[in-house]
């Protein structure tokens, strides 16, 4: 480290692509985590027993609920509305959920 020279000031840019990527990676992450537990509770909603309908319909929905929650956060990290149809999507994980472990 040379006090005679200082290191340059960061350009505005490079600390614009660097948050962009941030939010990229951190959204992925988010994502990611959130498929997987709405997956596992699809997954221990079959594991309840067959005369438990109330049980399953319920961790499906709960399963939803959290892939909706999951969708919105992520479209929040990349600053935009959270009011989306990308919500449509959470429900995914309640309609296969249903199908899978009821009819």
């Amino acid at each position: 480290m040379d006090p005679n020279a200082p290191r340059k000031a960061p350009d505005p840019k490079d600390i614009e692509r660097l948050a962009r990527v941030q939010r990229r990676v951190m959204s992925v992450l988010l994502v990611t985590t959130v498929l997987h537990l709405s997956a596992g509770l699809v997954i221990a909603a079959d594991h309840v027993a067959a005369d438990r309908t109330d049980a399953r319909v319920g961790l499906s929905v709960i399963a939803s609920a959290f892939m909706i929650g999951g969708i919105a956060a992520t479209l929040i990290i990349n600053h935009r509305s959270w009011k989306s149809p990308w919500l449509l999507l959470g429900l995914v994980p309640s309609i296969v959920g249903i199908w899978w472990t009821v009819l």
